[in-house]
């Protein structure tokens, strides 16, 4: 258990509602009632703790049979296994350490494929095995070593191809073999670029009905507070550029590097998003239990800024869409900070078969569960 861990200590029992991953109840902290007692969200919807000894809570994925498994930036990943029972509390474990950034996570064929900074590995039947881990087989190691934006959001597509992104080593810099989307088969053979022009994407989902890939993108830094813009982009096809690092936004030339693009000629965003709110995950919202108004409602959870003088992010999103057009963009979940003070910081959206999502926040090392409550 990490230092994190042992120093938070357990207050009260959160009483949750049954999930499909079985019904119990999670011990709060001091980092989640924080969170917990200042989030806002709209009339019906609640936020509960689903676990929160889960330190540095980053990608989650599920299992076939309900393991919950969370990657992180700082070497762990985690198996939190369904409750044994009401009043239980469920049970967290640490399958792997030390790896380098493992914060990518997907299940696919009774195997866990994990994202390291500079390689892909896999732990096949690893739910039939979680006391006694089995070695890992590695998928593909050639992927670039450098930790600048080299942690990894990874997901298989409608088209059974695992996707991996591959950042910038930089805040700004032209390095083609960078900034890009690839994908591959399951067993590495086959990688190619699916999509470029890409600073850093952590997090994308594909669209229910045209099964098209949509992806966040975090903008570059020290052009001020309001330049420029975080994205919501779209991929209906393999081969588009996104401008990076030419132009930001729709139309920004990079004052460094624009000369040498032209934005006319680069897919612009769906969405603008806000300066410097780190949006990582995107799900799109199929369920039923939230109010009709939400279905097929883009989710965005933002981690929230590091360098604008006020903070901006740390929150929940919505995005509205008619086709490919986006006709809103509105805050959904607030308060996981008051100005400067932060209590909690959202990475990933994972959407459960009762129509809940789960949110992973690596500030507090908790998963929570949002649901809705109230009938219209």
């Amino acid at each position: 258990m990490s230092g994190q861990s042992r120093q938070i200590a357990r207050f009260f029992q959160v009483g949750l509602l049954a999930t499909v991953l079985g019904a119990a109840s999670a011990v709060a902290s001091p980092a989640t009632d924080k969170v917990i007692a200042n989030v806002r969200l709209p009339p019906g919807f609640k936020l509960e703790v689903y676990a929160d000894d889960v330190p540095f809570a980053r990608s989650m994925t599920l299992g076939s049979k309900g393991t919950l498994f969370v990657g992180t930036r700082k070497g762990m990943v985690y198996a939190v296994s369904p409750a044994a029972g009401s009043g239980a509390k469920r049970a967290t474990r640490t399958i792997a350490e030390k790896l380098n950034q493992p914060n990518g996570v997907a299940f696919r064929d009774g195997a866990l494929y994990v994202a390291e900074v500079s390689r892909i590995i896999r732990y096949d039947g690893i739910e039939a095995s979680l006391d006694t881990i089995p070695a890992p087989s590695v998928v593909r190691d050639d992927f670039p070593k450098d930790g600048h934006h080299g942690w990894k959001y990874i997901a298989f597509g409608p088209d059974g191809k695992l996707y991996v992104p591959i950042g910038a080593p930089c805040n700004v810099c032209d390095q083609p073999k960078y900034a890009a989307i690839t994908r591959m088969n399951p067993d590495g053979s086959d990688r190619e670029v699916f999509a470029r022009g890409i600073r850093n994407t952590v997090g994308f989902t594909w669209h229910p009905t045209t099964r098209e890939l949509w992806f966040t993108d975090n903008g570059r830094d020290y052009l001020g507070d309001d330049v420029p813009p975080c994205e919501l982009n779209v991929a209906p096809r393999p081969g588009l550029d996104f401008g990076f690092p030419y132009c930001h936004g729709r139309d920004i030339k990079d004052p460094e590097f624009g000369r040498l693009g032209e934005c006319s000629k680069m897919t612009p965003p769906v969405q603008l998003l806000g300066a410097h709110v780190a949006p990582l995950a995107v799900k799109f919202y199929t369920g039923t239990a939230f109010p009709e108004r939400y279905r097929n409602l883009v989710f965005i959870a933002e981690h929230g800024s590091w360098n604008r003088s006020e903070k901006s992010g740390y929150r929940i999103t919505t995005v509205k869409l008619d086709g490919n057009k986006a006709v809103s963009y509105e805050p959904f979940a607030t308060g996981f900070n008051r100005g400067n003070e932060v209590y909690g910081r959202p990475v990933d959206l994972l959407l459960l078969e009762d129509g809940s999502f789960l949110v992973s926040d690596d500030q507090a090392g908790a998963i929570y569960r949002l649901s809705y409550a109230v009938k219209d």
